[in-house]
């Protein structure tokens, strides 16, 4: 299915059907627009019926992000003696998701489509939003035992910041509100914030705070959006997360990324969805997982630069069941 985008652009729709579930996956973005669970009645995502609303209120929604998902402060970056200025697409002042015209916004190549996975290309220029590199990104989106996986991978032919991350938004009970739902996540530390949402120095324990998640609770108000410690870098795949609606359906995140980015989406102001619906605050939870947070700018967090020779790597499993 083509679609036209206010831009004049061309955008194809792929359907996927395995493991129990089926997806509509965009070549913009390679953003999960819906997906489905057999036997149940709601999509399990949050996702905009007109793609054109995938340019303003729909917003990184459902998209893979990069090439540096999250924030960089200051919209700024030193790499090997040299200073960089990226695109301050966030307060003006900030580089979010990879700048205005990141991997999200992005028409991106269908290398192959089956039925029950895809693969997508892209190639972002060097000096991109005023990264060093020219990056060549591979996204893999399949469904396989009842699971949405994503393998994410990158070359770069200059050294330059790399973090890739799906933002879906999750709400699996089709309600429009999922501080119902119970979080489990296993990380006893997290990143304060600036009131930019920039890190603060060093990491925090999550004990005897509102983000201790290692017992699964309900996601209760409190403006979550903070990246949860999972690991000091690169690990290998496992479950990492937990959540579950009130309607039974549980969904545990496996990957081998070192953070988890929670965000309550507090922002949705009306912003129209799937099935009629309409997503206001907390309509959907983004569990993204991630490397941390303005990482080019904090050598004690985990590395976040690709280097010529190298290949940046991210699976990620998104596993549903009932």
């Amino acid at each position: 299915m083509i679609w036209t985008l206010p831009d004049g652009r061309r955008m194809d729709r792929l359907t996927l059907r395995g493991g129990g579930l089926t997806a509509q996956v965009l070549t913009l973005g390679a953003t999960v627009q819906d997906l489905r669970m057999e036997g149940v009645d709601h999509p399990l995502v949050l996702g905009c019926p007109d793609p054109a609303d995938y340019l303003g209120d729909g917003l990184y929604m459902g998209a893979v992000v990069g090439r540096f998902a999250n924030r960089i402060g200051g919209a700024r970056f030193a790499l090997d003696g040299r200073e960089y200025r990226t695109d301050a697409n966030f307060r003006d002042r900030h580089t979010l998701h990879g700048g205005s015209r990141g991997t999200f916004w992005h028409l991106w190549t269908v290398e192959e489509a089956r039925d029950d996975r895809a693969a997508f290309l892209l190639v972002l220029p060097d000096g991109d939003m005023g990264f060093p590199g020219t990056l060549t990104v591979r996204a893999g989106i399949a469904l396989r035992d009842g699971a949405l996986i994503f393998d994410l991978s990158a070359r770069s032919d200059a050294a330059t910041p790399c973090n890739l991350a799906h933002h879906g938004y999750f709400d699996l009970d089709g309600g429009g509100d999922v501080r119902g739902h119970r979080l489990r996540v296993a990380a006893d530390r997290y990143l304060p914030v600036d009131d930019d949402l920039i890190p603060l120095p060093g990491t925090a324990p999550v004990a005897g705070t509102r983000f201790d998640f290692r017992q699964a609770r309900a996601i209760m108000p409190g403006e979550y959006d903070h990246n949860f410690c999972l690991s000091d870098g690169p690990a290998a795949p496992r479950v990492v997360a937990e959540l579950t609606g009130r309607s039974g359906i549980r969904m545990g995140i496996e990957t081998d990324q070192p953070g988890l980015q929670v965000y309550d989406g507090a922002h949705f102001d009306g912003v129209a969805g799937l099935d009629g619906r309409r997503y206001g605050r907390f309509a959907g939870v983004a569990l993204e997982t991630q490397g941390w947070p303005d990482a080019p700018n904090r050598p004690d967090f985990p590395d976040a630069i690709l280097r010529p020779g190298q290949v940046y790597r991210h699976r990620t499993a998104y596993r549903f069941s009932r």
